[in-house]
């Protein structure tokens, strides 16, 4: 489990850049290819095609298994914050605004930009556990 979770679990600094590494995999797929063969399909459809006056976010969680990027689940928030029996169970995830009409362009800029900032964030704790270990 991650910070990005909000899960304080120790992790070494391989685990945290085969994060780093998933994450940056998952990205180049949601780039390259169409929204509907991505593993964020799910995401997508609950982001663009949920009722706004009752849900206002939708999360995708992750899982890394052997090096690959998993979304185990999508999940719409209509208010407040997941509880933590559930961020538990993922090493983390997304979270976008539920966005009727949302273009697949702009969807993929949006979470993309999200993921990056987390794999950044990875590798930041994998450099700064690196460095506890040495010391």
């Amino acid at each position: 489990m991650t910070a990005a979770t909000g899960n304080g679990d120790d992790m070494t600094a391989e685990e945290y850049e085969e994060l780093a590494i998933a994450l940056e995999n998952l990205i180049r797929e949601l780039r390259d290819e169409p929204i509907k063969d991505s593993r964020l399909e799910g995401l997508f459809d609950e982001a663009t095609t949920s009722d706004p006056g009752i849900w206002n976010t939708v999360t995708a969680f992750i899982d890394v298994e052997d090096g690959e990027a998993v979304v185990t689940d999508e999940s719409k928030l209509a208010q407040g914050k997941w509880a933590p029996e559930i961020v538990a169970g993922c090493d983390t995830m997304v979270t976008i605004d539920v966005q009727r009409g949302l273009m697949p362009d702009d969807f993929k800029y949006l979470v993309g930009k999200k993921l990056s900032e987390q794999a950044e964030e990875f590798r930041e704790q994998a450099a700064d556990e690196s460095e506890r270990v040495d010391s």
